[in-house]
């Protein structure tokens, strides 16, 4: 594959997961994708089998906080509703799921930018990424560190009546998609040794084209099927963007290097 034929310009979120499908094709690239594709099948299929098994109960409880006057907009609320648990679930155990292939998507992030680009980024093997796992958890870690008080926020909202109960889901939606893309685009950064805070910097730059590539990515892990592939689609597409728009800004400037 000739890498000047997969990177021409700059894509929209939705053109860099694409990409990511692309990609993911690629043989190159097949055997890198096995572990994580099998990580995200095991904890996809026990998320869904608990989530399906619960989720009338859950609706139903919420249902019944609400105002006897307002019960007409239990019509409204159940579709949004159903989305919320569904988009809530799917990125938690996305995040479980991300969390334990972290060092495999490294790895995938990595191969496939050599892929992109013809030039090598680590010499790192296998054994090498295991001696590299405090570093990697230790990146997770930040992450959660980010996430954690912003997912209270929005917890909070879906417990404030009326105006709460009716934003929360949207709040929440947005906020997980912009989560997703820092997920995934983390990979690459990471393997630059770029610090966290100038990739959330970076990528904040071109916010509406990130949010939308979380946005889908969210949406995708709340279909069957569809989520057990998409892990390794959204590493792939995120390093596209990477090498497409943000390599040469980030790495030309030394400070946004982790000490």
């Amino acid at each position: 594959m000739n890498s000047k034929n997969i990177i021409d310009q700059p894509l929209s979120g939705l053109g860099y997961l694409l990409k990511g499908i692309q990609l993911l094709r690629h043989p190159q690239l097949r055997v890198f994708v096995l572990i994580p594709l099998l990580i995200n099948v095991l904890i996809f299929a026990s998320a869904f089998w608990f989530l399906f098994s619960s989720i009338t109960t859950w609706i139903e409880s919420y249902m019944q906080d609400l105002p006897t006057f307002l019960s007409w907009l239990s019509y409204i609320l159940w579709p949004i509703i159903i989305f919320t648990i569904l988009f809530s679930f799917s990125f938690i155990f996305s995040t479980i799921a991300n969390l334990i292939a972290a060092p495999f998507n490294g790895l995938l992030a990595e191969k496939t930018e050599i892929l992109l680009t013809n030039a090598q980024i680590n010499d790192d093997g296998w054994q090498d990424i295991f001696k590299d796992l405090p570093r990697i958890l230790k990146r997770e870690c930040q992450k959660w560190l980010y996430f954690l008080p912003r997912m209270l926020g929005c917890l909070i909202l879906f417990f404030v009546p009326v105006i709460g109960q009716t934003l929360a889901p949207i709040v929440w939606f947005i906020f997980a998609g912009w989560m997703m893309a820092i997920q995934y685009a983390d990979y690459p950064f990471d393997n630059h040794k770029v610090s966290f805070l100038t990739m959330r910097k970076t990528l904040a730059t071109r916010f509406g084209k990130n949010i939308t590539f979380g946005m889908i990515i969210s949406f995708c892990t709340t279909i069957p099927l569809v989520n057990f592939i998409i892990m390794p689609i959204a590493v792939c597409g995120a390093t596209a963007a990477w090498v497409d728009i943000y390599k040469k800004q980030v790495l030309d400037n030394p400070l946004n290097l982790i000490e």
